[in-house]
């Protein structure tokens, strides 16, 4: 494996578009080529429960955020507490006008750490993915946590770019549609940085030259592990 250069983006906007500045800031030159797209779903609010009676709510995701707030403008709700799985979703929630919002700084274990720590009296709604990378409800099972899918990840059927060094892979969705559309004469010469075990796995049989997996579930975690003996040329 050489010098990596051009590192594939396979996230969906708009968290691409931010992953390749932060990659160009260091050097890079990335390749936006989402595997999936976000697609709200408009009609979420008809399985959610009465609203009045959430007492926080919990999101893994931007992406969570941005529906959810979409369907729910301000004011409403924006007075309850957010758990948030990490720095920038909750970050995104206090953009979108939460006043309160702990991040976990992890994964959705650590989200459930966070809200066991200092559970909130009564129901806690968790906007989401269709499809979650965890069950939330299942890791806290004496805690009221209902989830309510408020966006779709669906696979853009794109193919992989003619030219990339490196490919980054946001989660297990987004690893299980490169692994279907990559051959291993492709991989065989090129590096894989993941967000988490998880999302390596679907990976390992590629053969890629190497798999390597972040230190934390995070972006800028996997930013520090596609550095590590490598430099942009």
């Amino acid at each position: 494996m050489g010098p990596v250069r051009r590192v594939w983006i396979t996230r969906a906007q708009p968290g691409a578009a931010r992953t390749a500045a932060s990659l160009s800031a260091l050097g890079f030159a990335p390749v936006v080529v989402p595997l999936l797209t976000i697609r709200p779903l408009p009609d979420a609010l008809a399985a959610a429960p009465d609203l009045a009676a959430v007492a926080a709510l919990a999101f893994t995701s931007p992406n969570g955020v941005e529906a959810f707030t979409a369907l729910v403008p301000p004011p409403g709700l924006r007075d309850r507490p957010v758990f948030a799985v990490g720095d920038a979703t909750a970050e995104a929630a206090r953009a979108a006008g939460f006043a309160e919002a702990r991040s976990a700084a992890g994964d959705i274990h650590a989200l459930a750490r966070l809200i066991d720590a200092a559970p909130p009296l009564g129901l806690i709604l968790a906007p989401g993915a269709r499809e979650p990378a965890g069950d939330l409800p299942a890791l806290l099972p004496d805690h009221r946590i209902q989830r309510l899918p408020v966006y779709a990840a669906e696979e853009t059927d794109a193919v992989p770019p003619a030219d990339f060094d490196a490919v980054l892979v946001h989660s297990p969705r987004a690893a299980r549609a490169l692994a279907a559309i990559l051959t291993p004469e492709t991989a065989a010469r090129r590096l894989a940085v993941c967000i988490s075990a998880a999302a390596a796995a679907p990976l390992a049989a590629l053969g890629f030259a190497e798999i390597r997996t972040a230190d934390a579930p995070d972006e800028t975690s996997m930013l520090t592990a596609l550095g590590k003996s490598v430099r942009p040329v």
